[in-house]
């Protein structure tokens, strides 16, 4: 009997209350197996719930904190890095290959994927340019894959994967890649990310056209793929990292610290840059979760009565708070904020908009010090938004530096976001497996642990208990 093979898609933002009329597919495939939510991992944004589903640690031990976080050696933030050794806990690949020493691992687009221990490895790796010009590209192993899913599905669509124009094609092509795997490579576990929902249930929010529609598109995208691998003789389970709900409220720490005069910034040019360094106190701020970090720890106190006084804050963490949510690693802050269901935190730390930097206008997720949603939009000041893009984009193909700044300044633009704990199991992340009784009546009924989904994917490859 031959060893079983598991495809692992992430629909990201993939609610219990999703499943319904509007994805007939992704329910048919709950009817059929199983489902579950799944508990939250704080804070429940991307990068620590991926690290914790592939390890089956918290982030205490595998030390993803958050998308991006405060490096105290060089005294800068950083933001979507790729390095599969930021990742301080064994994985899932790794573990695979000891108990299954021919098995083959593929790893589409989960996060730290370069250099993952997977045997195939596939994510977004754009081309910057001395002159400003960011082409799209991907990055693959072995190397040679590149070329070759070029040649077959045509480039990558970089600028419907984020900004203003994202949408269902980058799905789209990454199920397609995901499908080319599966019938050249047929990897013994697949793993693949599908992030279209999370575009329209930011910028739009919830109960409209908008999500209707979306869940519609991805749906389709991934009952295709799932029907490839189930007659391919995969095993099949989907899952989600998070819910995502209604907000109205976008609340500015970092303005608040710098009024209290904890936070610097260096100005030049008519701009204003963050100054982290010389800072006694600012928020790395990552969707509804903010860490803090102090140089002094004598301001403590201060801090966190200052952050909690503040609408829209439901609760600072500290030593004891970090602690209880499997936080406590020296990546994170000295103090989490976790903000109110409808707000959420945005990096914004200059107090007059004509001062602000000038990647803040413009998509550039490595640069800016937080996590900024607004980056979804056009700025609606501009009288012809697209033919401003258009402009712009025709100017830098003649060889003339600029900026792409399209993107507004108003943060009470978006409409949903996620990372803080969801009042309801329901409006968190899923769990569907196509194994009828994979999981217990306690887990369908409370929510299945975070780290528990390590030990399901194994327990449906086989091997439960590698160590």
């Amino acid at each position: 009997m031959s060893a079983p093979r598991l495809l692992l898609l992430d629909v990201v933002g993939l609610s219990p209350r999703h499943l319904g009329p509007d994805t007939p597919r992704l329910s048919a495939l709950a009817a059929a197996g199983d489902a579950a939510p799944i508990r939250p991992v704080l804070p429940a944004v991307t990068c620590p719930v991926q690290a914790t589903y592939l390890t089956g640690v918290s982030p205490r031990e595998h030390g993803i904190v958050a998308n991006g976080w405060y490096y105290r050696d060089t005294c800068e933030v950083r933001f979507w890095q790729q390095a599969n050794t930021l990742i301080q806990a064994e994985q899932i690949w790794t573990r695979l290959k000891r108990r299954r020493p021919a098995a083959k691992s593929a790893n589409l687009f989960w996060w730290f994927n370069m250099y993952s221990p997977a045997d195939l490895t596939l994510t977004v790796r754009p081309v910057y340019f001395a002159d400003g010009r960011k082409r799209p590209d991907i990055y693959t192993r072995p190397a040679a894959w590149r070329d070759e899913l070029h040649a077959r599905l045509g480039p990558f669509p970089l600028f419907r994967f984020w900004g203003p124009a994202a949408g269902i094609e980058s799905s789209r092509w990454i199920a397609a890649a995901a499908a080319d795997c599966l019938a050249r490579e047929a990897p013994d576990f697949l793993a693949v990310y599908l992030p279209h929902l999370d575009y329209p249930l930011q910028k739009f929010g919830l109960g409209g056209d908008a999500e209707r529609r979306a869940l519609a598109e991805i749906d389709a995208v991934a009952g295709a793929l799932i029907d490839r691998a189930q007659q391919a003789g995969y095993r099949v389970v989907v899952l989600s990292e998070y819910g995502i709900g209604p907000v109205r409220r976008p609340v500015h720490l970092n303005r608040l610290l710098r009024e209290r005069g904890w936070l610097a910034v260096r100005s030049a040019s008519g701009m204003e840059w963050l100054d982290p360094g010389a800072s006694a106190a600012f928020a790395v701020a990552d969707h509804q979760v903010a860490h803090v970090y102090l140089q002094d720890r004598s301001l403590e106190g201060a801090v966190r009565a200052c952050l909690e006084a503040q609408p829209g804050v439901a609760e600072v963490l500290d030593a004891d708070g970090l602690r209880r949510w499997g936080l406590d690693h020296p990546r994170s802050g000295e103090l989490v904020a976790v903000a109110e269901p409808d707000a959420w935190f945005t990096y914004y730390y200059w107090l007059d908009d004509a001062r602000a930097p000038d990647f803040a206008r413009t998509v550039d997720i490595h640069r800016k010090p937080g996590y900024d949603p607004v980056e979804l939009f056009l700025d609606p000041a501009l009288r012809w938004p697209r033919l401003a893009v258009a402009w712009r984009l025709a100017r830098a193909r003649l060889g003339f530096r600029g900026l792409l700044d399209v993107i507004p300044l108003d943060a009470g633009l978006v409409r949903g976001s996620h990372g803080a704990p969801p009042r309801r199991l329901e409006d968190g992340a899923l769990l569907i497996g196509s194994e009828a009784g994979l999981l217990d009546a306690e887990a369908r009924r409370d929510g299945l642990p975070p780290e528990a989904v390590h030990d399901v994917l194994l327990r449906l490859l086989e091997i439960d208990g590698a160590g």
